[in-house]
């Protein structure tokens, strides 16, 4: 007879992105995604948009480093002013709702 194996309990899986701008690995959730689309870059709350994506952190230093040209080459695409400025409002309101 052969003993029964005891199943050790399942890990979840936590997807990992990397942060465009300072290239950290982190999970998925705790990053921004932005998308490219036909009709610009926009913030991608739900992570569900179509479309090429790239992340960024929360914090300052990586939208300034992104919006300076991370993004740019991650998106394959030169961001628009008005891309820049939905970006930048998008940042700022975050900040201030924390």
């Amino acid at each position: 007879m052969s003993k029964a194996k005891s199943a050790a309990p399942r890990v979840k899986h936590v997807p990992q992105r990397t942060c465009v701008a300072c290239r950290a690995v982190q999970a998925k959730r705790t990053l921004v995604r932005l998308v490219r689309t036909p009709e610009g870059v926009f913030v991608d709350e739900q992570g569900k948009r179509p479309g090429r994506g790239a992340y960024l952190h929360l914090e300052a230093e990586c939208w300034q480093r992104g919006l300076r040209g991370a993004l740019d080459k991650a998106l394959r695409t030169a961001l628009t002013a008005e891309d820049r400025e939905r970006l930048e409002g998008y940042y700022r309101s975050v900040v201030e709702k924390n």
